[in-house]
């Protein structure tokens, strides 16, 4: 199971992505045709999630439908007979795949953002959809999948206990459910494909982890253990078909993390591939024999290694079919149909369809192609160094007309640092619409991996260890200082803006650092973070240990409150005084609707300005594009006020969106929300 569970912690842990004046539309840019449209950048793909059936035949992606992101199945060598079979009317389709029996996409769904997902079936050629799993207040995780059983798959409830996920056998046919795991210790299991549960992972206090190799019996012996160092970026990818051979990232006894094997009969362990300067990042698995066959490692831009000779032939074919760095997305089970998509930084990923019986590529779709011929800038890498000599890597998008070259600008521009979430994830090189939409509208922008991010090996993510609100956010501002140092920036028109931690680290960077900041966007962040550890959903309770180490803090022990006090926004309310805009999701599981309202209440109750925007139907993020659109557009007022960049009028972005306005409305244009 959870494979995917560790992984969605690690990466998203806590995902943990002057006073206010009235704003105004009068410095609407007079080169309104240069403005790419915010509909354009904010707007759901046209094509996303793209699958190939086990066999071959079929062909799978979210496309609208009735203007939602539903599932669209047709034949592998025709797009013409690509059709809905799901009927989401209000939210996207979150994650979906193709039964092995050919017959059916499974998908998961849960209701307005509230992470309490639910599983449902579609029949490919009736289209007759089904609820297969489905409970009030329990979350649905799918825990393996198995040619050998091609009507059933296993899934974890947390229906008995919150904390943890009981397993079962579910039939997709006729939605038969029978437990075959009652768990009590693991937040993490693996199964073989003969569906026995062969290994189990579970925290301890000291913010580590102990693997568990299981018998039929479920009997288990100690595989080995895992330090809290390790934790993050030690995991289990897969076992092989046979079920002898675990694969895993593992960074015990080295820095960056490596791709290696347990040989279960001997319990020896082998280094397959590393890199010095990064984690390895992903794995491509045969998909039969579940063998890695190439890895990838991210430092400043991905890189794919073959470990497989036989797919160098594919490989160097792949490479000159189109520009930008191509991925393997998808596989047949026979291995001889791929789907592949190119990455760029300045236009819409692409998605091909590879023959490799025939060593054809046949173009399918771009993602997003109302992106083509619009004014697109480039992402540019750069390493700044932390005041204490740390490499951060950084991105940095710059107006297109501004950039000479990389990471050159003509002239220094206002410039809005956005912060990734987690904090224990990281920024990648590519496309990214928040990077283009603030590049168009006249803003550098720069994304600055600061320490405690993943992929640059332990020491890095664990040197934020501590260090929310403090050497974390004075990454931040070093990499802001660098981009004035290199005559990107105006010093006095620097923005912070990010969702989950960065959320956090926007309030942090206005109270922390009250002037160095023109203005901050706070989307989903935590600010009180007592009360945030306290409201944790109870799927992350096993990893409450490692989260207390990371943020510093017991909230049960008098010195842990005192120092999460010392790390709070909230505490430091006073201290702000520059515009502020919080955007929040009532349904959020992860940082609670609270966490907002405390910070909102305290401002004014202090006389201080700040806009609160709430959506009564979304949970950790926007998911809806109508309520993505409308807080973009409350966003981008609110940076062209006090950064004066250029702003789209509004058009329809307030439609059928679900946005509230709970406090500092006053603070907003009428024009902005017409009745």
């Amino acid at each position: 199971m959870f494979a995917q569970v560790f992984r969605t912690f690690a990466l998203v842990s806590f995902i943990l992505t002057s006073m206010i004046g009235p704003l105004s539309f009068a410095k609407e840019h007079e080169n309104k045709d240069t403005l790419i449209p915010r509909s354009i950048l904010f707007g759901d793909p046209e094509y996303i999630h793209v699958q190939i059936s086990p066999d071959g035949k079929h062909l799978a992606y979210l496309a609208p439908h009735s203007g939602v992101l539903n599932v669209w199945v047709g034949s592998a060598n025709e797009l013409k007979s690509m059709r809905p079979v799901t009927n989401n009317q209000k939210r996207r389709v979150r994650d979906y795949f193709f039964s092995y029996n050919n017959e059916y996409i499974l998908y998961i769904d849960d209701q307005d953002g509230n992470e309490n997902w639910r599983i449902y079936r579609v029949d490919i050629k009736t289209g007759e959809q089904i609820t297969l799993a489905s409970f009030n207040k329990v979350q649905v995780r799918v825990a393996a999948v198995s040619p050998n059983f091609p009507d059933e798959i296993l899934i974890g409830l947390n229906q008995r206990r919150p904390d943890l996920h009981d397993i079962y056998r579910l039939n997709v046919r006729d939605g038969k459910l029978t437990l075959l795991y009652e768990n009590n210790n693991f937040f993490n299991i693996i199964c073989d494909d003969d569906f026995n549960i062969r290994l189990g992972i579970e925290t301890t206090t000291d913010g580590g982890g102990i693997w568990y190799l299981l018998d039929k019996d479920f009997s288990k012996s100690k595989l080995m253990t895992v330090a809290q160092a390790d934790f993050i970026s030690t995991y289990p990818i897969t076992l092989n078909k046979t079920g002898d051979l675990l694969y895993l990232i593992d960074s015990r006894g080295r820095n960056t993390a490596a791709l290696t094997s347990i040989d279960l009969n001997t319990r020896k362990s082998k280094l397959l591939a590393d890199d010095k300067l990064a984690d390895i990042q992903d794995v491509l698995l045969q998909p039969s024999t579940k063998i890695p066959q190439a890895y990838e490692v991210n430092y400043e831009k991905p890189k794919w290694s073959l470990l497989d000779n036989t797919l160098q032939k594919d490989w160097n074919y792949l490479k000159t079919v189109s520009p930008g760095e191509f991925k393997v997305i998808d596989r047949s089970l026979d291995d001889n149909t791929w789907i592949i998509v190119f990455l760029q930084d300045d236009g819409s990923p692409r998605y091909y369809f590879y023959d490799r019986s025939k060593g054809s590529a046949r173009f399918l779709f771009a993602a997003k192609p109302k992106l083509n011929n619009l004014p697109l800038t480039h992402m540019d890498p750069v390493i700044i160094y932390s005041r204490d000599k740390l490499p951060l890597v950084s991105y940095l998008s710059l107006p297109k007309d501004v950039r000479v070259s990389p990471a050159k600008a003509k002239f220094p521009v206002p410039l809005v640092v956005l912060v990734h979430g987690g904090p224990n994830a990281r920024d990648e090189w590519g496309y990214d619409s928040e990077h283009q939409w603030l590049a168009n509208r006249g803003y550098a922008v720069l994304s600055i991996n600061y320490r405690g991010s993943t992929g640059f090996g332990k020491k890095f993510v664990n040197a934020g260890n501590r260090e929310w609100g403090g050497k974390m956010q004075d990454d931040l501002v070093d990499g802001a200082e660098w981009a004035i140092k290199q005559g990107i920036a105006k010093p006095n028109l620097i923005a912070i803006m990010g969702g989950s931690y960065g959320g956090y680290a926007t309030l942090m960077g206005l109270t922390k650092t009250p002037t160095f900041f023109a203005c901050g966007v706070d989307i989903v962040g935590p600010s009180n973070l007592e009360t945030f550890l306290k409201t944790i959903p109870a799927y992350w309770k096993p990893f409450y240990a490692e989260m207390k180490i990371k943020i510093g803090g017991d909230p049960e022990t008098k010195e842990g409150q005192a120092f999460l006090a010392s790390r709070s926004p909230l505490t430091f309310v006073d201290k702000i005084k520059r515009p502020l805009l919080i955007g929040q999701g009532a349904n959020d599981p992860r940082v609670n609707e609270t966490e907002a309202q405390q910070i909102v209440s305290m401002m004014e109750s202090q006389h201080i300005p700040v806009t609160y925007v709430l959506y009564p139907d979304e949970g950790h993020g926007f998911a809806r594009p109508e309520n993505r659109l409308s807080f973009y557009a409350v966003a981008e007022a609110f940076l062209s006020e006090h950064l004066h960049g250029k702003f789209e009028p509004i058009k329809n972005d307030f439609e059928n969106s679900s946005i509230e306005i709970k406090a500092g409305k006053q603070y907003l244009p009428k024009s902005l929300f017409p009745q």
